[in-house]
């Protein structure tokens, strides 16, 4: 995705190569990562894709396959990646990733502690924020999500950026070895006010901490461990609206025929072929918006505090 040379500097691929991973688009609810190798095939509804043939093209082609169908060939940013990864758990979409990003004030060379790492979708797009000269350390207490998501960032390219880490914050905290080095703490944990004395050691003056929790009673407890060595601390619930925009074809009737359109759809081509009148020129299309049946609702609650300064 992000491929780093020996010095860490970001290096776009502008085509693609075997062995990367592109995402297969079809639409836009239907993608899949796929790594790219010279002797396999690609088999969906729109027919067979060589991988042969993708080699060399740059990202955003459209490719056919034998069929005739054709699909286009994307470089896995951390937007497109967080919609094709596998869900190890419950994870953070684009809306509370960017809000996140830009509360915790992170950018190039920053040092961000974040637990739990799940499913790595945050941690893809803090690595990106922090590049080329910043690390994200994420920890998970799940060895197996732990290994599951170093694989991850191996084959997108962030191993360099990114390392991934076992251990209970909730009960042992973080490292000490981070100890006033962390520019900004991410928490995704069930009981993140366990947590919270600990972040407070890690961060550096002025430092912030994000608490994300799906629960309102989470909030307020978080809150109340908060006030002791935190200021600025606001609470926010993200959430987005997707609209579809199209092309309509209405048809306009004339005279007393404007009247057929408030029936039915079957009495109306009923009355229409009975009177032998037939459909005037249709009008031209018209772009229609309408908000998607399939906007998200609530994920869950981002409470932003900053640590105190020392007196």
């Amino acid at each position: 995705m992000l491929p780093t040379d020996s010095v860490k500097r970001l290096s776009f691929k502008r085509c693609v190569s075997e062995g990367d991973l592109v995402i297969v688009y079809e639409r836009h609810d239907n993608m899949k990562a796929i790594k790219v190798c010279e002797s396999a095939v690609l088999q969906n509804r729109f027919g067979v894709f060589k991988h042969s043939d993708w080699i060399g093209k740059p990202f955003g082609s459209k490719v056919f396959s034998s069929k005739g169908g054709f699909v286009y060939l994307l470089a896995p940013t951390p937007e497109l990646w967080t919609l094709v990864l596998s869900h190890r758990t419950q994870i953070l979409y684009i809306a509370d990733i960017s809000f996140v990003i830009m509360y915790l004030e992170i950018v190039p060379g920053c040092v961000v502690l974040e637990s739990g790492t799940g499913s790595g979708s945050l941690s893809t797009s803090l690595a990106r924020a922090v590049a080329p000269s910043g690390h994200v350390y994420t920890f998970d207490f799940h060895e197996q999500r732990a290994a599951s998501a170093r694989e991850d960032f191996e084959k997108t390219g962030l191993s360099s950026l990114v390392t991934v880490g076992v251990r209970d914050i909730q009960g042992e905290g973080f490292p000490e070895k981070f100890t006033g080095k962390a520019d900004s703490v991410f928490l995704d944990l069930p009981q993140p006010w366990l947590a919270i004395p600990s972040v407070g050691k890690m961060l550096k003056q002025d430092g912030i901490l994000c608490s994300f929790s799906p629960c309102i009673e989470q909030v307020q407890r978080s809150c109340e461990t908060l006030r002791s060595n935190f200021t600025d601390i606001r609470t926010f619930e993200v959430l987005l609206r997707t609209y579809e925009v199209r092309e309509v074809k209405m048809n306009s009737f004339q005279g007393d025929e404007d009247r057929s359109t408030e029936l039915p759809p079957c009495k109306r081509k009923q009355r229409l072929n009975e009177e032998g009148n037939g459909l005037e020129n249709p009008s031209p299309p018209v772009v229609m918006a309408r908000p998607s049946s399939e906007a998200r609702g609530h994920t869950g609650y981002l409470t932003f505090a900053r640590l105190k300064c020392a007196a």
